[in-house]
């Protein structure tokens, strides 16, 4: 049996006037949304995602990876359809990044899940790392050693993406299988957090909270503080205590999710 706990918070930031931002803390898909397009309806985008991804939720069968990669599909065409149906909302988009139990080969494993230029961290031992890789011009440029993170974050293209759902053809939606692990953690965020909190101060944060909840608000708060120049959403995934892979076929179980805002 997985046993999960969850906390979620967002806000609006310093300089928006609307939070085009959605999430999804549920039984076994979390999820964050940056929609894109401003007046040009990013919301109604990021929430057409995250609509899609709480139907597989509440699915009665284990979820496999593919099961992602097809919501992403058709969350990408209903979001073409809306912005045929809309000439004002026409170039909405979004970002999707999150995590989901699924189970393969068996075995119930953790699949993140990516397109465009939220984050996905993951705390391990006392450590951060990326579990997602940014689909952006910048990221590439970081990679390429020609920008350092913190440049990175201060760029005049921070904000071009090279894959969002909204596009034709659809996006490559990037998804990494992983073993659980007790006790083990997953910061979800979209870029008002990464744009304003480095990776460092980050992992400060995350390492010295308990409570998920209180990590979330605590995030979006610094991304406020640091000057809050986009909408910051937070979801945060704490595995209380790892599957046995006797019982994995069965659909995945966890804790009460509490989702909150401030």
């Amino acid at each position: 049996m997985i046993t999960v706990r969850a906390g979620a918070a967002t806000d609006v930031g310093s300089v928006r006037e609307v939070n085009e931002d959605s999430h999804y803390a549920g039984r076994s898909v979390w999820l964050i949304a940056d929609g894109m397009g401003g007046h040009a309806a990013g919301d109604v985008a990021s929430r057409i995602a995250v609509e899609h991804f709480a139907a597989l939720d509440g699915a009665d069968r284990p979820l496999h990876p593919s099961d992602l990669v097809q919501a992403i599909a058709t969350a990408n065409e209903q979001i073409l359809r809306y912005g045929s149906a809309h000439p004002h909302a026409w170039g909405l988009g979004t970002t999707v990044t999150g995590i989901a139990l699924v189970v393969v080969g068996g075995a119930r494993h953790w699949a993140v899940f990516n397109v465009g230029d939220s984050r996905v961290y993951r705390w391990m031992d006392g450590r951060l790392s990326r579990a997602t890789v940014d689909h952006s011009h910048i990221e590439h440029l970081v990679l390429g050693g020609t920008l350092t993170e913190d440049e990175a974050r201060f760029h005049s293209s921070r904000h071009v993406i090279t894959r969002s759902l909204g596009s034709n053809p659809g996006p490559q939606t990037d998804v990494w299988v992983l073993p659980p692990s007790s006790g083990e953690r997953f910061v979800l965020c979209s870029d008002g957090l990464s744009g304003e909190v480095n990776d460092p101060e980050i992992a400060l944060l995350t390492g010295r909270t308990a409570d998920p909840q209180r990590l979330a608000d605590l995030l979006v708060e610094a991304a406020v503080l640091h000057g809050g120049r986009d909408n910051v959403t937070v979801v945060v995934v704490d595995l209380l205590s790892g599957a046995d892979d006797d019982d994995a076929p069965t659909t995945p179980r966890t804790a009460v999710t509490e989702t909150a805002a401030p």
